[in-house]
């Protein structure tokens, strides 16, 4: 019967070879459902076999649990065989995890973690070690517990280092790293765990980093969503260089590896002719074996490990060669995300390193890029038009929220790019995209409904029409349970107050400014601040107290300009100082600051904000007599002013005006069926961390229309102090 078992075994290997998964299977299934008995040992490995083939190739991941549960029971009669034990261990903890189900997953885990414990101190002892203390802290993020994952990774990191494995200390180092940046306890904790990746990556030599191409993505990444958390972008922008450059190589050495493919299938054809002399065959030969060579050299760990475990991949989908981003060596054999999904993900670093900086056309093909390569792995999910979270396969869910996350992202940037620029039809149809998409799937892309009211309050902003952008940005500010996000979006509404004009909203304005400003230091990083006290003072400057007003944005622009680089912000900043300091009579200082203004409105193609600087710029030329710069200024501003009017008929006269600025939330019938939340709470995607809402991704004010902001008349409208 050995016999059978290994003709049947390699007959699945043939058929799964060929894309025939549903034969291999089969060929597989008749061991296990014959009338003659095999060893039980057989049966075992037939029957992890085919839950690796199931989980790898196909949704059907109860059929997988139950081939592993009987294997599991199987497995309790044979004395040894620790290597089965473990792999059977490890595929039903990724079976539960895809299935949402934490408590057995931990459950499993902890059996697997006391047979290791028992087994000695080999390196294959301790390597599957490494794997369940891995998988364990995963689920106990899942479940918010994160000190007792970082418990479990702290476990993992000490087993590394037992077997003097740099790259696997990386890979827990990382995972630390990634934990403490989701909780944030404190600033100095996760300086300390970016430290330790620090220390870590230096000791592994220079080749095998180069290796490690999964390891330099997730830490280049979590590097640089902790630079933007602490608002530290002018040190974010080398690690986003660093993941570009990376990225490109990869591509190349991919292409390089498919020439390579090509060549060796097309030798392989020519050697299966029968009529090939002996010279030519030997030629053929010896170039099939170069070839080989030269594939092999190229490979990474999951090429090399062809007997160890094949983890379960999320989403299920079938990967071609190179297609992974291996974190760890097998057993652990681990990937982040998908390449696709991290190479999107460096697309959106660039976008969020270039969209404050002006550098839109890269931006815009970024986002394009970035957005392609997400629609394309969507469609592999079986993400098509009218699919909606109903009609989702429950162990696709968390594979589609990563990348439904992302896309939303892409969009968010768009429409603030759009809008930036003044093209309000094309930040409408982005807005609508992400509104459609949020209505198909409203619990996975549940915290992007606050970003979805602050953009529509954006939208309406830039089109002028106040109270409607102040609804919106008080009902964002309830949608999200980050405080950052709150202070932020307040002083978004109160801006829209202020430039309503009247006596009542800049009382309103003033309730919101109090309390975020009061608190602006207890934020981490400035983004907080440097808006706070861009509301404050340009408040102050219409109640008249226009030094105050002056010192205030002064140090707003001090911040603004040394952390966040932010172009539209310090242009905004320098209009208003400009307009300060000619009501405070001095001309000389507020052309030099307007000029400076201009310039970067003129980068951003930001068309408010110049016709702000330019109405300023008219009334200085006017108090200085100089008649020849009044009118001159005054053709451009009238320019600027047409043009800005054809744009916003344009956005009126559009059927998604209304939609957008209407003052209703987006209604959603939210989805029940499976426990959907579960998920989604993978370590990978949840909120504030990959891609955090707090890193400067959401869009800038837009520039309030000078006619609101340059009137400086609001003395008898009172004054009060925050």
């Amino acid at each position: 019967m050995e016999a059978v078992a290994e003709g049947l075994w390699g007959l699945a290997d043939y058929q799964e070879q060929r894309g025939e998964i549903g034969k291999a299977v089969k060929c597989l299934e008749a061991i296990c459902q014959s009338d003659v008995s095999f060893f039980p040992i057989v049966e075992v490995k037939t029957r992890l076999r085919i839950a690796t083939l199931l989980l790898k190739h196909s949704h059907n991941v109860n059929h997988a649990k139950s081939h592993l549960e009987r294997a599991q029971l199987l497995l309790k009669s044979i004395p040894s065989c620790f290597d089965l034990k473990c792999r059977a261990y490890s595929l039903l903890s990724q079976c539960y995890h895809l299935v949402g189900a934490i408590p057995p997953q931990k459950q499993v885990l902890h059996k697997a973690l006391e047979l290791s414990a028992s087994a000695g101190h080999e390196i294959t002892v301790k390597l599957w070690s490494c794997n369940f203390n891995s998988q364990l802290a995963n689920a106990l993020i899942i479940e918010g517990d994160y000190r007792s994952s970082i418990s479990a990774l702290e476990a993992g990191f000490a087993c590394a280092t037992e077997i003097c494995y740099p790259e696997l200390q990386m890979f827990f180092a990382t995972c630390m790293l990634h934990v403490h940046l989701m909780q944030w306890d404190d600033e100095n904790t996760v300086q300390l765990a970016v430290t330790k990746c620090d220390e870590v990556w230096e000791s592994l030599d220079p080749r095998k980093r180069q290796q490690c191409l999964g390891l330099l993505f997730y830490n280049e990444l979590l590097h640089i969503f902790y630079r933007l958390r602490i608002c530290d972008y002018k040190n974010a922008t080398p690690h986003v260089e660093r993941l570009d450059a990376a990225m490109k190589a990869d591509l190349q050495q991919m292409q390089h590896v498919q020439q390579l493919a090509k060549e060796l299938d097309a030798v392989n054809q020519s050697l299966s002719r029968s009529d090939l002399h002996h010279r030519e065959r030997s030629a053929l030969s010896e170039k099939q074996a170069r070839l080989q060579h030269q594939l092999s050299s190229l490979s990474t760990w999951s090429s090399t490990a062809k007997g160890s475990l094949e983890p379960a991949y999320f989403g299920n989908m079938k990967r071609t060669y190179g297609d992974k981003l291996e974190l760890a060596p097998p057993p652990i054999d681990g990937e982040w995300l998908p390449k696709s999904a991290v190479y999107a993900l460096v697309d959106l670093m660039m976008v969020a390193s270039g969209r404050p900086k002006g550098n839109f056309k890269e931006c815009a093909k970024r986002i394009e890029s970035g957005m392609l390569t997400i629609q394309e792995e969507l469609v592999k999910l079986g993400i098509t038009d009218g699919v909606r979270e109903v009609n989702l396969q429950h162990s696709a869910i968390w594979m589609a929220g990563v990348y439904l996350m992302l896309l939303m992202q892409f969009l968010e940037n768009k429409v603030a790019m759009e809008l930036t620029r003044s093209e309000f039809v094309e930040a409408q149809e982005a807005l609508v995209q992400m509104k459609n998409w949020f209505m198909r799937f409203p619990t996975i892309l549940q915290t992007c409904e606050s970003i979805i009211e602050m953009l529509r309050g954006q939208y309406a902003h830039s089109v002028g029409c106040y109270n409607e952008a102040a609804f919106h940005y008080v009902e964002a500010a309830k949608l999200t349970e980050s405080k950052s996000m709150q202070a932020i979006y307040q002083i978004y509404a109160a801006v829209s107050y202020i430039c309503i004009g009247d006596s009542e909203s800049s009382t309103q304005a003033l309730d919101l400014i109090g309390p975020v400003y009061r608190m602006m230091d207890s934020f981490v990083g400035v983004r907080e601040k440097t808006t706070a006290l861009f509301a404050y003072g340009l408040l102050l400057m219409k109640q008249q107290d226009l030094q105050e007003a002056r010192n205030r944005l002064a140090k707003g622009l001090q911040l603004t300009h040394t952390h966040l680089g932010n172009l539209q912000l310090v242009s905004q900043y320098l209009t208003i100082l400009g307009s300060l300091a000619l009501a405070l009579h001095d001309p000389g200082q507020a052309r030099e600051i307007l000029r400076s203004s201009l310039t970067l409105a003129k980068k951003l193609s930001d068309i408010p904000a110049q016709i702000w600087v330019l109405s300023v710029m008219t009334a200085l030329y006017k108090e200085l007599g100089e008649r020849g710069h009044e009118l001159e200024n005054l053709e451009f501003q009238k320019r600027r002013e047409d043009d800005l009017q054809k744009r916003l008929i344009d956005a009126h006269s559009s059927i998604h005006h209304i939609e957008l600025i209407d003052k209703v939330k987006v209604e959603v019938q939210q989805f029940h069926e499976v426990d959907i939340n579960r998920a989604t709470m993978g370590p990978s995607m949840s909120a504030n961390l990959d891609i955090p809402e707090s890193v400067g991704l959401s869009a800038q004010l837009p520039a309030p229309s000078s006619s609101r902001l340059v009137d400086l008349d609001m003395g008898r409208r009172g004054k009060r102090k925050v």
